[in-house]
């Protein structure tokens, strides 16, 4: 089991790690900021879907994610068409348009990774790969298991 400075370093490197998504996010051209790229992302990965499941799996409030949504239609990257099972619904799926903007998009993060790692060796990236993996894979078993963290009137135990 790690020692409790370990995982007291581990929070200062996701906060590092935040400034490093930030800095990638400066590669996303004016026209599609952070918000907008990830709502493509999503409807890539997960298909077509109502907004109320694209707000939760995007994690952000209803009225953030309609601003995205708004802008991404806009430019006519996604379609809102009404949902044939409750027409007060609508459906977003991705535009052919759409997705070749997402494919432009992953092209400047790998190019700014490729970049910026490049004294990288391919077993480091692999690692480093692989525990985010895992990182990610384990706190979707903890959501799962627990009440949300915000929920909690203490941060939850760490092991001794």
């Amino acid at each position: 089991m790690a020692a409790q400075e370990q995982y007291a370093e581990l929070a200062r490197q996701l906060s590092a790690v935040s400034a490093v998504k930030r800095d990638l996010a400066r590669v996303l051209p004016v026209d599609c900021p952070p918000g907008s790229a990830a709502v493509l992302t999503v409807l890539d990965k997960h298909g077509e879907m109502r907004m109320s499941r694209l707000a939760e799996l995007l994690a952000i409030d209803m009225s953030v994610t309609s601003r995205h949504v708004a802008h991404v239609e806009g430019r006519g990257w996604i379609d809102r068409d009404p949902d044939p099972g409750d027409r007060r619904s609508r459906i977003l799926r991705l535009t052919p348009a759409g997705k070749r903007r997402l494919d432009e998009l992953a092209e400047r993060y790998t190019q700014a990774l490729a970049h910026c790692l490049s004294g990288w060796s391919d077993d480091e990236l692999g690692l480093l790969n692989t525990l985010l993996a895992r990182l990610h894979t384990d706190f979707g078993v903890c959501r799962g298991s627990t009440p949300r963290f915000k929920d909690l009137a203490e941060p939850p135990p760490l092991p001794a």
